[in-house]
């Protein structure tokens, strides 16, 4: 009938937890994580901006993927910190549809650029004279068109459907932020095919970079282990290191979150899942490539030596 299905016009987020005490410790905690985080990005998008050393493709991707990263990580985060220090942890209606939309659409584009990268490490290695003629500006340009482009069509489509079910009076959700799985709970119909399709689109938005990442890593691993020098070996092994780690924690626990056999994710895993994608992942990247790559470290030296000849120049 139509006297249940009242117009909502906002959600209440349960959030992490409802202890006053804890909630003040993890706002402290989480806002210095996303300063990190954001910071972070931004300085290898200026570093790799500032040092023309730094205008290879690998690195073009790499740009991509730190403004994914902090640009998923506001989509979540600041609400979040707010939601730690009120007492009536709503979101409007229209809040909650863009951050499901936003959330979600970097998340797979995130993914996209990891298979991008992939691929890019795969020529590095595989076919090291014709890298450069393969790996042109124009085909990069469209490699990262197409993540962002097939990334945010798969996130409207979701967000449309989603928020196109009946609420009833159901406005508790049981999360951190307005995720996929934990609006579609809150419907009064039944649910089943919205379920199946984002276990389809997750499937295929997951598994499909995935597959390339692996056939990649495969053919890179084949043609290192051919390598006759130990050191040749160790430099063409270094050049995917930063990749291959980002890899590991981005598909690694997606994987282990979505594609766990007869049970679907518990609600608090969920909860640590958008936690670890939103924070971590976007706050290790940029150590993860600083800290592994000679150019990037090289470029930071650069950069600080410019920076203090500045400054003692300034004193003087």
């Amino acid at each position: 009938g139509t006297n249940n299905e009242t117009q909502l016009h906002e959600f209440i987020l349960l959030g992490l937890s409802s202890d006053w005490d804890s909630q003040v410790s993890l706002f402290v905690l989480f806002l210095l994580m996303y300063l990190v985080t954001v910071l972070g990005n931004f300085l290898i998008i200026v570093l790799i901006r500032l040092d023309s050393r730094l205008h290879t493709p690998m690195y073009f991707f790499l740009t991509n993927l730190s403004l994914v990263d902090a640009s998923y990580a506001t989509s979540i985060v600041p609400q979040l910190l707010a939601h730690f220090l009120a007492t009536h942890k709503a979101i409007p209606f229209l809040s909650c549809a863009a951050q499901l939309f936003f959330s979600l659409g970097l998340g797979g584009i995130e993914f996209l650029l990891l298979a991008v990268m992939a691929y890019d490490r795969y020529v590095a290695v595989c076919d090291p004279l014709r890298y450069s003629v393969i790996m042109h500006a124009g085909l990069c340009t469209r490699l990262v068109i197409t993540s962002w482009v097939s990334g945010s069509i798969n996130s409207l489509v979701h967000t449309a459907i989603t928020f196109q079910l009946p609420m009833c009076t159901n406005k508790y959700i049981d999360h951190i932020a307005c995720e996929t799985l934990a609006v579609v709970r809150l419907a009064c119909v039944d649910t089943s095919s919205n379920k199946i399709a984002i276990m389809v689109s997750s499937i295929v938005l997951l598994m499909t970079p995935f597959f390339l990442v692996l056939l990649s890593y495969i053919q890179i691993i084949s043609t290192i282990l051919k390598i006759q020098s130990t050191e040749g070996r160790w430099k063409a092994f270094h050049t995917c290191a930063s990749h291959l780690t980002m890899v590991v924690l981005c598909y690694g626990m997606a994987i282990f979150t979505y594609i766990q056999p007869h049970s679907s994710p518990s609600v608090l895993q969920e909860k640590l899942m958008s936690l670890f994608y939103a924070i971590l992942t976007p706050m290790l990247n940029p150590m993860i490539y600083s800290l592994r790559n000679k150019e990037v470290k090289g470029a930071w030296q650069k950069l600080l030596g410019k920076f203090s000849g500045f400054a003692s120049k300034l004193a003087t």
